[in-house]
């Protein structure tokens, strides 16, 4: 590299890419002599980077824990990545959210023009409580471009991909879906769009990770008011099985033999209440009674039904095709 500067970026990105680099390696990917990656690391001593140099003929150099922290390298998508979990840190529940705004902050007055514009673009809604299993992985550059075009209010073409197939035709030979874009949301630790789809004439919600979008995108639109006016009830609902936002269907009240912060972790959107140590109520909802008794069994502990009677009946049911299956009669339920 001609330039002192872009080849001290350089060195300074391979030393925070992997923990320990051998002097002669460096000095291969560099394409400069060992004499130049020393005086290389005295410049970046010399900024405040704490490299540490390991001695002997397999000597090499590692980017080490300072007491200060000297200033950072991303490249873009790394800041873009960066950005985006800022912003969405107030999903996490973790209650760090005035200070990742203000890191956020501090990382966009150091952002080129066309990182700072896609970062200040990205608005997220979260719907529910947040996941502990990871999603589906969105990319971050597709939410970005989806949230431009939300903030532009411009309809947006795109390929949707591992989505039931119409009429047989494949993923590639369907023609892009077009849909004004509302809202990007977050649901149970996935990435989805709230938009009003063209073709269908409704609203929609459908996954980032599934999204391609395609450019140039569509003309601008006026917004559509969401249903009820409020988006997270609204995705909440249609997620439940509700046209208008809502609870679910179906809808019980159980107490498990089990801990209140065991229960917790797996009841997703349900209400736990401790009533001991051991012991905790558990209201809960699904789709079907059925559902609702399945989802309770699967917690490994003895429980009673508190009501209602619907409940009670698909649990007795239930027991009775468990009771059949393990003797290999049928059920005749």
């Amino acid at each position: 590299m001609a330039r002192t500067s872009a080849r001290l970026l350089f060195l300074l990105s391979l030393l925070q890419a992997r923990r320990d680099w051998p002097g002669q390696v460096l000095a291969e990917r560099l394409e400069v002599s060992p004499r130049t990656v020393r005086r290389d690391v005295d410049r970046l001593r010399e900024l405040g980077y704490p490299v540490v140099a390991a001695k002997g003929p397999d000597g090499g150099y590692r980017l080490d824990a300072g007491a200060e922290l000297p200033p950072l390298l991303f490249d873009d998508d790394q800041a873009v990545a960066l950005a985006v979990a800022l912003r969405t840190a107030a999903t996490t529940g973790a209650g760090i959210e005035e200070a990742a705004a203000r890191a956020l902050n501090t990382v966009r007055q150091v952002m080129p023009a066309r990182l700072r514009h896609r970062v200040d673009a990205l608005h997220v809604t979260a719907v529910g409580p947040a996941e502990t299993q990871p999603g589906p992985q969105a990319d971050p550059r597709v939410l970005v471009a989806l949230s431009e075009a939300v903030h532009a209010r411009e309809v947006l073409r795109f390929d949707y991909t591992g989505a039931t197939s119409e009429a047989g035709q494949s993923d590639a030979a369907k023609p892009p879906r077009r849909a004004e874009p509302h809202h990007l949301v977050t649901w149970r630790g996935r990435w989805y769009l709230l938009a009003w789809d063209l073709d269908r004439d409704d609203w929609r919600t459908f996954r980032a990770d599934r999204i391609a979008p395609r450019t140039p995108r569509g003309p601008r639109f006026t917004p559509r008011d969401v249903p009820g006016g409020d988006v997270a009830e609204f995705v909440a609902g249609r997620f439940q099985g509700s046209a208008s936002g809502g609870d679910w269907p179906c809808r019980g009240e159980v107490i498990l033999d089990l801990p209140a912060p065991v229960v917790s972790r797996y009841s997703r959107d349900g209400v736990v209440e401790a009533l001991g140590p051991d012991r905790c109520r558990l209201l809960l909802g699904a789709w079907s009674w059925p559902g609702l008794a399945a989802t309770i069994g699967r917690f490994d502990g003895d429980f009673q039904v508190v009501g209602p009677a619907e409940l009670k009946d698909a649990c007795a049911n239930l027991a009775r095709r468990y009771a059949d299956a393990a003797t290999g009669e049928p059920s005749g339920i």
